[in-house]
């Protein structure tokens, strides 16, 4: 039941636990600290596609369409917001110039998928908050990993025709990524469904090879591949395709595997030492608490009030920015282009998203607590019960009962589902249901429905699209 409320204490993300140890380690270990940082730039890049390819294809479609624009319009006016937000208190309250200034707001613009997936993948969410935070950190990645890569191209160029360059790579990357993106997942659907392969175990690989070659490809053509390979995920996530869970279940431990690798690699490149000398850790935290209790609370509050969202959702949108990887990985981009002061920068980033991480993730449990988010950790479900056809299963279909739809709430013998269709399974909260007249479905069911194949009535809007 959503009812069940998870505990109030905080739970340290396990991100934080990587790159904390990987720092100490580096500081331990010398030679793992000299690890090139363009190396680190290429593993945690690699790591980033997986991530949000598989953070694509868990969002999908379905929930995709339903807060899409509410997802755009957070992920790329935010950022922008953020990104001007965090240059002007440190130009004002810092001292820093104003270039120094944006490099820092554009690496702490975008969240994490790492992080936001680490925290909320396990747990079940109430309302739209889950997708709107998800589909934030999988947005505004390649917003600000385009935005900086413009900034510091027009680095040695000055005035506004520096500024017209910069705008129009943005854009180029962004509107070539978004459509290599649907491309490039329409053409990779069409291979799950249609393009046969020798063995059950390539099927996964087929999905992995595609999200690399859309990423390349998109990046030779100047687009962003991030967005591309996010955008894919999304469009994949809910097709019907031959040994769809296996290729599901391959892509989360991948992704679980990526997370764990980009965390340490960053932390190889962070010194604890240091960090205590100067004054950057002292900014850095400044920095970090301005950002989560005014910035991002003030101008993305203000992006939400079109938002159609409970109070309590606003507020938990609100808190759980949470940064992560990519804004480490933008800190790098930073040092590679021997930026002045670029080491200071670099440390203030680090410590700012080791704050993110622990208080801001670890406090997400107690923040849903307070503001009346339905929270609950999903068990796993280790018992399956399945049948393999050779040919697509047309008459078979599986479906989630969204919250508002005519199925939620109704008997079984209610529902409008004619004579030539009936509910063969229920699984509700990973336990077995009894199908009988009288059982009562719940959003959150899982159902397994059989029509007859002759039927032309589409069952979908009685179980995902809520009332009229």
């Amino acid at each position: 039941m959503l009812s069940n409320r998870i505990s109030d204490r905080i739970r340290i993300p396990a991100p934080a636990i990587f790159l904390v140890a990987a720092a100490v380690a580096s500081d331990l270990v010398p030679a793992l600290g000299r690890v090139p940082v363009l190396t680190v730039q290429r593993v945690v890049t690699v790591m980033l596609i997986l991530l949000l390819f598989d953070g694509g294809m868990h969002i999908g479609w379905r929930r995709f369409r339903a807060a899409g624009a509410a997802v755009l319009w957070i992920g790329v006016a935010g950022t922008a917001v953020t990104t001007l937000g965090v240059a002007v208190l440190a130009h004002l309250v810092f001292g820093f110039d104003w270039r120094a200034g944006l490099l820092l707001g554009i690496a702490l613009a975008p969240t994490d998928p790492a992080v936001v997936f680490s925290v909320l993948g396990r747990r079940e969410i109430a309302g739209r908050s889950g997708t709107l935070l998800e589909g934030e950190s999988g947005a505004n990645d390649p917003v600000g990993i385009a935005a900086m890569a413009a900034v510091l191209a027009a680095g040695t160029a000055g005035g506004w025709h520096a500024v017209g360059a910069g705008v129009a790579e943005f854009a180029v990357e962004m509107v070539v990524g978004a459509v290599a993106g649907v491309v490039g997942g329409y053409l990779l659907s069409l291979a799950m469904r249609r393009l046969p392969l020798p063995n059950g175990a390539l099927y996964p690989l087929q999905t992995l090879l595609g999200a690399g070659t859309i990423y390349g490809l998109t990046t030779l053509a100047h687009g962003s591949g991030f967005l591309a390979v996010f955008v894919a995920g999304i469009l994949v996530g809910d097709i019907r395709a031959p040994y769809k869970m296996e290729i599901e279940r391959f892509h989360s431990s991948l992704a679980s595997l990526a997370e764990i690798v980009a965390f340490a690699m960053l932390g190889l490149t962070v010194s604890l030492t240091g960090l205590a000398h100067g004054n950057a850790w002292l900014i850095g935290l400044a920095l970090a608490v301005l950002l989560a209790l005014l910035v991002r609370p003030v101008l993305v509050g203000l992006l939400l009030l079109p938002i159609h969202i409970s109070r309590g959702e606003r507020l938990f949108v609100m808190w759980s920015g949470l940064k992560g990887a990519v804004p480490i990985l933008l800190g790098t981009y930073v040092l590679s282009a021997q930026v002045t002061d670029a080491d200071r920068l670099y440390q203030i980033i680090v410590v700012v998203v080791a704050f993110s991480v622990i208080v801001q993730g670890g406090l997400i449990p107690a923040v849903a607590r307070h503001v009346n988010i339905p929270m609950r950790i999903l068990e796993p479900e280790p018992w399956a019960l399945g049948m393999r056809f050779r040919d697509e299963p047309t008459g078979l279909r599986r479906y989630q009962i969204t919250a508002g739809a005519p199925a939620d709430g109704c008997t079984i013998a209610d529902l409008a589902l004619g004579e030539d269709a009936w509910i063969s399974m229920i699984n509700r909260g990973g336990l077995h249901v009894p199908v009988r007249g009288d059982t009562v479905l719940q959003s959150g069911d899982e159902v397994l429905l059989q029509t007859e194949p002759h039927n032309g009535t589409d069952p979908q809007p009685l179980f995902t699209q809520p009332r009229a």
